[in-house]
């Protein structure tokens, strides 16, 4: 059946000339149609023959792809590449805001992340290595400052309150806490091995092993600056006037000090500009570099923003942007309509949609050139959900022209005839010649020139104004096109 949502008069003028399409062809390729046949008018003779499932719609020519395109930004108009009418290419250029201030931020972006691709730079290698190396050289010398300083408080400032002090020291002052004179004597007398074995390591100290020997410097130091303590507390309880020995140790302990501050400080910087210098030479984490990935992704999105490509090969079909104007993402201001081969769009009844299925063959005509001119096309989809138009649930149905024809433009009414299937040899008739009895269907056959009532059984109706005899005719039977 054809529907046509359109004007009154467009429906039923193209249901008259469907009609009687379809009862030409069907009375060419079924029938031998013997116009006034008798006395009692107008006869068919049955003859069966496999007959092709027609639906007849109407409906109207599409660009494959037609699309209105805007900006996703609020900005202004800082040029337009394309007039209406003019042919562009799949992702060319058609207008653009203002998006300095994104440009530089994006060219930013992507230099920070070329940097991290790329690695550390050689000179800068270069200064790292040369960092970690002066500061193993500072801390090679911080060692050897700091034994210098022990040497020195304990041979040079100290050992003049002992006696004996290489060898068996004893405290020259007279103390009355025997315990910490036992304290004193025996830590002076631990000292001079341990100068004397620090002393030969120097030998062979140099930059490379100072992060080596850092610990055990350390260590020295500590043990002198406790032994200062203990003197100091020693002098500090002696009997007579001591304040000669007690301004030397004092002078005594706050070398010391300095000389552990500098080689804490010496030990640090290594370690960090180490840690610099790995970090450098290791190059950037994953992390970083998804980072900045990411980084240049966000300002390319911003950037994308202020521009509108072509996203397909196509003609432009409006430009209403202006260089200066300001534009939102609220208003549609560019067309356009794609190249290559058209397409229609028709509304299949609900009654008709059931033979109606992807890849069926079809023929079309098109209002603008008449009822001879036919393009073939074919079914390419069928909306699983129903459109109400007017009342009535229909399926919008999507076919394609099988070649691309310059003839065909798009918004042309398109007749279209969808072939569903093939009813073989099938008895199929006009719908007019089938009457009704009772509810009963009958057709008048035509026995010695006399109307015989002939009941038949309906099957489907293959096209508009036709409908098939399941049973009741037999090949040969003639009846009247009008029943009696």
């Amino acid at each position: 059946m054809q529907v046509t949502f359109g004007k009154v008069g467009d429906f039923i003028a193209h249901w008259w000339g469907a009609a009687l399409a379809a009862l030409v062809v069907a009375g060419g390729l079924l029938y031998m149609l013997f116009g006034m046949g008798s006395a009692l008018g107008a006869t068919l003779t049955i003859a069966p023959a496999n007959v092709s499932s027609i639906v007849s719609v109407t409906g109207s020519v599409t660009a494959a792809k037609d699309v209105t395109l805007g900006f996703a930004a609020n900005g202004r108009v800082s040029g337009v590449y394309a007039s209406v009418g003019q042919h562009v290419a799949a992702g060319t250029l058609l207008v653009e805001v203002e998006n300095g201030d994104l440009a530089a931020s994006l060219a930013e972006q992507q230099a920070n992340l070329a940097a991290l691709i790329a690695g550390t730079r050689r000179e800068q290698l270069a200064v790292d290595e040369a960092t970690v190396a002066g500061d193993q050289s500072a801390l090679a010398d911080a060692i050897r400052t700091a034994y210098t300083t022990a040497d020195d408080a304990v041979h040079n400032k100290t050992d003049s309150l002992f006696n004996n002090p290489r060898t068996n020291p004893t405290l020259a002052i007279v103390v009355s806490n025997s315990v910490l004179i036992t304290q004193v004597e025996a830590e002076r007398a631990a000292l001079e091995p341990l100068l004397a074995t620090w002393s030969t390591s120097l030998a062979s100290l140099t930059s490379a092993t100072a992060a080596a020997d850092a610990p055990g410097a350390a260590r020295n130091l500590a043990q002198v600056s406790n032994y200062l303590a203990d003197l100091n507390a020693a002098v500090n309880q002696a009997s007579g006037n001591q304040s000669a020995a007690e301004t030397t140790i004092a002078t005594t302990r706050a070398a010391e000090d300095t000389a552990a501050t500098a080689l804490s400080s010496a030990t640090a910087a290594l370690s960090a500009s180490e840690k610099s210098l790995t970090l450098a030479e290791a190059g950037p984490t994953q992390a970083d570099l998804d980072a900045a990935k990411a980084a240049v992704d966000a300002a390319a999105a911003a950037f994308a923003k202020t521009e509108v490509y072509a996203p397909f090969a196509g003609t432009v079909t409006r430009m209403d942007a202006k260089v200066g104007e300001i534009v939102s993402p609220s208003t549609a201001d560019i067309a356009m309509q794609s190249d290559g081969i058209f397409q229609i769009d028709a509304y299949v009844p609900e009654v008709s949609i059931a033979g109606v299925a992807v890849g069926d063959a079809a023929t079309t005509t098109l209002d603008a050139y008449g009822a001879n001119v036919v393009f073939p096309a074919k079914v390419i989809a069928v909306d699983p959900a129903e459109t109400i138009n007017n009342g009535v649930p229909t399926y919008k149905t999507t076919l394609s022209f099988l070649s691309n024809d310059p003839r065909i433009k798009s918004g042309m009414t398109a007749n279209v005839s969808i072939e569903t299937g093939t009813l073989s040899d099938a008895i199929v008739i006009p719908a007019g010649a089938v009457g009704n009895a009772n509810s009963a269907p009958y057709v008048s056959r035509v026995v010695d020139d006399r109307a015989v009532s002939q009941p038949v059984t309906l099957g489907a109706t293959p096209s508009l104004g036709m409908v098939q005899i399941t049973s009741g005719l037999a090949k040969g039977d003639v009846i009247l096109l009008t029943p009696q």
